[in-house]
């Protein structure tokens, strides 16, 4: 594999994307403008009904984030002149023929300009209704899905067969005229038996695979490219450290944890929590991209994550936590800090059930009955601490399969692709994607944590 300049590849290139308003997606779009403004055109597909909707979800979602601000303080005014020239913004919907798009001009245009495709587009629900492996154990290789196959060897995933029996159960609720929650809540439920009827922990992980093996089965003799990242977490170093966006999987652990809603939790405190900065996967991409755009068809596959080259196991993420939040309480909406303690681990289910009951349970229904008898005097109190134990029922139904994973992702094809950025001319400080250079510990007390402060906690007043 040789490699030129990566920053020289991206110029005079027209690139299609998808997904530019998602966390990922943000990221993508304003390193490419940043590094490269040279490009040639930015197609962006957004889900709206006509170009002015687009246009200001893209101004509002994207362009107005904190993210932007390095590419504000260099081009001024003169971004949005950039931006209006260099991008083009697509009203539509993946999920339609044609991707929702209805002029027909412009799909000519598209086919006949484009370059590079980026899908980005997703639901990172663990229980949407309806790229991690689940269940299995020791190194997951950076192999393709086939078709049909499932990780636990049950025979009988047709993917055809999944969506059919989908569309029938949808329509059944509608017939029975169930309520937008009862549909949504019996969706979920059945996307998750699908998923771990096939050895899927859920219907996030379940329908990514699904839709690998559709991409493998009808790319025909397109140079392809898949990028697996793990749990991906804020930037690392650009545009710069910490920034971050939304609840991601182990956020949830800290955002509950700082609000005092996390005394207790289960899993295996040795487990390999494998995560991976925002900016290093986009580098990745766009390395992966540029190594790729030429070659012969063929399905290339790179894991980008952390547990391989630089694991991080779970106890040193809850000693980051509570040294952080002892140092640094979280101010809850009545101006007291919110004193933390060590989290106290359970290491089986059954062990939690119990702690979760003499603990919590009993004392709720105590509690209720205590409310009930006195005209609900302590509803307040009663509400709250209920509320604090369905938080955390919820986070263990959804993490349960990962509290306890043995894997760790093999990334052979993603270090032969680092190490020919180091042969070549690539600007390997500008497209870095090298795990073995953070120090976990500096960057979840520095950098991480007080990211997800800034901008998740301050954006979720209500917790």
């Amino acid at each position: 594999m040789e490699l030129g300049s990566i920053v020289q590849f991206l110029e005079n290139k027209t690139i299609f994307v998808t997904g530019s308003t998602g966390f990922l997606g943000k990221v993508f779009v304003e390193k490419i403008v940043r590094v490269q403004p040279n490009v040639k055109k930015l197609y962006f597909l957004l889900r709206a009904a006509d170009t002015k909707s687009a246009l200001k979800r893209f101004n509002s979602e994207v362009v107005a984030k904190d993210l932007f601000r390095v590419l504000k303080e260099r081009w001024g005014g003169n971004l949005y002149t950039l931006l209006s020239q260099k991008a083009t913004l697509v009203p539509g919907d993946i999920t339609c023929n044609n991707l929702g798009v209805k002029d027909s001009d412009l799909l000519e245009e598209m086919w006949r300009e484009v370059d590079v495709v980026v899908n980005l587009a997703a639901t990172t629900n663990f229980d949407e209704r309806s790229y991690v492996s689940g269940e299995k154990a020791g190194l997951i290789l950076e192999n393709p899905y086939n078709m049909g196959e499932t990780l636990n060897g049950t025979p009988g995933l047709d993917i055809n067969v999944e969506k059919k029996m989908m569309e029938e159960r949808l329509n059944e609720l509608r017939v029975e005229k169930s309520s937008e929650q009862e549909i949504t809540s019996a969706m979920k439920d059945i996307g998750i038996k699908r998923a771990r009827k096939y050895g899927w922990p859920n219907t996030y992980v379940f329908t990514k695979a699904m839709g690998e093996m559709l991409l493998g089965n009808y790319k025909g003799n397109i140079p392809f490219v898949i990028i697996r990242p793990t749990i991906i977490t804020s930037t690392y170093k650009e545009p710069f450290p910490g920034w971050v966006e939304g609840i991601r999987t182990i956020d949830s652990l800290g955002v509950g944890y700082g609000k005092g809603k996390i005394t207790c939790f289960l899993g295996d405190p040795n487990t390999v929590i494998d995560v991976i900065p925002v900016d290093m996967v986009v580098n990745a991409m766009i390395v992966a991209m540029a190594a790729h755009a030429t070659n012969q068809p063929a399905m290339n596959i790179y894991q980008v994550g952390s547990s391989v080259a630089n694991p991080l196991v779970f106890t040193y993420l809850q000693d980051y936590g509570f040294r952080y939040f002892t140092k640094n309480p979280w101010i809850n909406k009545k101006g007291k800090p919110v004193i933390v303690g060590k989290v106290k681990v359970l290491s089986t289910m059954d062990s939690f059930h119990r702690y979760m009951t003499i603990r919590y349970l009993l004392p709720l229904k105590v509690l209720q009955i205590i409310n009930t008898a006195l005209c609900q005097y302590f509803q307040d109190m009663y509400l709250d601490l209920r509320r604090k134990i369905n938080f955390v029922y919820r986070l263990i139904e959804l993490y349960e399969p990962y509290l306890f994973f043995k894997g760790v992702f093999d990334d052979m094809n993603t270090e032969r692709l680092r190490r020919a950025t180091t042969k070549g001319d690539v600007e390997t400080d500008v497209f870095y994607f090298d795990p073995r250079c953070i120090n976990w510990e500096d960057y979840f007390m520095n950098t991480h944590i007080h990211g997800v402060v800034k901008y998740v906690f301050n954006d979720d007043k209500k917790g």
